[in-house]
């Protein structure tokens, strides 16, 4: 088994496209939630190329992660199991500096929300980072945003869901 890492994440809403975007790398990834408590969940996600079961521990700007790459017989025999707990999104890989902003576009029920990533490999990175303009609301701390909580329960009230 994989060891596990810290995944160190900031989380913000988008309104509109930044720009670049439709010139940046891009795939279209399928999600879904084998189990989601109070401190972890695990999930299932297929980039078209990959699939990966994943644990995730903690909630916030800092969380245990452990990934292990399936094949796509073992991803096909577990999918089933997440029906009710799935997400589509589009997810941008935006270049800046020295971070990846990770912009993602769901699909589906979650149509409309726009939310960017960026990952850090310590807490001070992430506390000194400056987002940019076009980064909305910082939801990193929002528990409704996590893609766990957007799959099972869907976008939070409308007016929330504006960056």
């Amino acid at each position: 088994m994989a060891p596990e890492r810290l995944e160190i994440e900031r989380k913000f809403l988008v309104a509109d496209d930044p720009p670049g975007l439709t010139s940046s790398p891009s795939s279209e990834l399928r999600q879904g939630y084998l189990a989601v408590g109070s401190d972890a969940e695990v999930r299932l996600r297929d980039d078209g190329y990959v699939q990966v079961l994943t644990v995730k521990s903690g909630s916030g700007l800092q969380r245990g992660e452990v990934e292990v790459e399936l094949s796509a017989e073992q991803f096909e025999a577990l999918w089933p199991t997440t029906v009710g707990k799935r997400l589509v999104k589009h997810r941008f890989e935006l270049p800046a500096g020295n971070w990846i902003h990770q912009l993602d576009v769901y699909a589906g029920p979650l149509k409309g929300l726009k939310v960017v990533e960026v990952e850090f490999p310590s807490a001070a990175d992430a506390t000194d980072f400056e987002p940019p303009d076009w980064f909305g609301r910082e939801v990193t701390n929002d528990a409704r945003y996590k893609n766990a909580s957007l799959a099972l329960q869907g976008l939070p009230e409308k007016e929330e869901a504006i960056g």
